[in-house]
């Protein structure tokens, strides 16, 4: 990207990006600060990262689902940026609540890594141990499993990236799955089989870090538009229209792929029983910033579903 050298917005202070602490999220923070210091020819210190311990991080023994969900990634950054101590915050979109308060805005979405599942601890999904544990805590990740492999055991696994192939590593869980983007950006791309995903689809914005800003800001969402990408924005987007017309929660196993043909995105998708025993798929086209294939295509997977499975649901118009 050429660079502008258009002077920072803020002549007394630098600009804040607000992150969460956890090495994944310094990771993208720190390449957030470097595509914007490209992009408009700054130096480093024309931007200041802000941490903050997330509620998500703090709680690590308990399910996501169960104690307030993806909320508690967001909740101090959203606060922070209502009152100004931060400019912009850095996301990974996959655990970005679906309705979003109107005051703020995602202005940018970087281009996406590999949006793969990878698996530790067994060079496929087939050959997993008759009755292995496996470690997750995504309900997506272990309704595909129990799908594929109904022999297994699911158990709660949480923590960062690191915590987590340390349990594995103490012989805790058979196996367990982390995204590939994720390893990648933290360096570890060498660890883990990377599951195809046509077969082992991801989660609905996986592997794409958005960056929310205040709605009226004009100047910062002008800013981080010079970051945007527009084709992995327009995927997300549709994903993420696909979420708000199921209506999911954190219990509602999920999995979505998008691709492009020509100027439309190919959408797929496929919804779950907790237990892996009911798959219920299908597919759509769209032009970007289109969300009425993606809502119908969710109406449409509703339809489709028996009650235990639309149960998981609430469903949006």
């Amino acid at each position: 990207m050429p660079e502008s050298n258009t002077p920072p917005p803020f002549s007394d202070r630098p600009i804040r990006l607000g992150t969460r602490r956890s090495p994944l999220a310094m990771a993208q923070a720190h390449e957030t600060r470097a595509r914007l210091c490209a992009a408009h020819g700054w130096d480093e210190e024309a931007i200041e990262l802000v941490s903050v311990q997330a509620s998500g991080d703090k709680i690590r023994d308990l399910p996501l689902a169960d104690i307030g969900g993806k909320a508690l990634w967001t909740r101090e950054l959203d606060h922070w940026l209502g009152d100004g101590t931060i400019d912009a915050a850095i996301h990974s979109l996959k655990d970005v609540e679906t309705i979003r308060p109107p005051e703020l805005f995602i202005a940018a979405v970087l281009e996406r890594e590999d949006r793969a599942d990878r698996l530790l601890g067994a060079r496929s999904v087939a050959a997993l141990p008759p009755g292995a544990v496996v470690g997750t805590s995504a309900p997506r990740r272990a309704a595909q499993l129990l799908n594929a492999r109904p022999d297994c055991k699911v158990v709660t696994f949480r923590g960062n990236v690191a915590t987590r192939m340390a349990k594995l590593a103490a012989g805790d869980v058979h196996a367990t799955f982390l995204a590939a983007a994720g390893l990648i950006r933290l360096g570890e791309d060498a660890v883990g089989v990377r599951l195809d995903p046509e077969e082992w689809m991801p989660a609905p914005a996986q592997a794409a870090i958005g960056i929310e800003c205040r709605t009226d800001d004009k100047v910062m969402r002008a800013l981080l538009a010079a970051i945007d990408h527009g084709p992995s924005h327009a995927e997300v987007m549709a994903e993420r229209a696909l979420l708000a017309g199921l209506g999911g929660s954190c219990h509602s196993p999920i999995a979505t792929l998008t691709h492009w043909e020509g100027e439309e995105i190919v959408l797929r998708a496929a919804i779950y029983s907790s237990d892996g025993a009911v798959r219920i798929a299908g597919d759509t086209r769209l032009s970007p910033g289109d969300e009425g294939p993606p809502r119908q295509l969710a109406r449409d997977l509703l339809a489709q579903a028996p009650p235990l499975v639309a149960g998981s649901f609430s469903g949006q118009p």
